[in-house]
């Protein structure tokens, strides 16, 4: 166990998330691009959109409305 703690103190100061904000949007930004000109990116419809909204909504409050009747 000792051992684990020591490997997660010495990678944390690389990868990913060690990098500062505007780079970690850029490199992320780039494959954003690469996948929309590739074709493969996903693009919400509106009524897609409204959808995920919704559910994030309920989520987000509670929204188990099932319970009350």
């Amino acid at each position: 166990m000792a051992n684990q703690q020591n490997q997660q103190g010495s990678t944390s100061n690389r990868g990913f998330a060690s990098m500062d904000e505007d780079k970690q949007r850029e490199i992320a930004s780039q494959g954003g691009k690469a996948a929309h000109e590739k074709g493969t990116a996903h693009e919400f419809s509106s009524e897609e959109a409204r959808e995920a909204g919704r559910k994030g909504g309920q989520n987000s409050h509670g929204g188990n409305s099932g319970n009350n009747g």
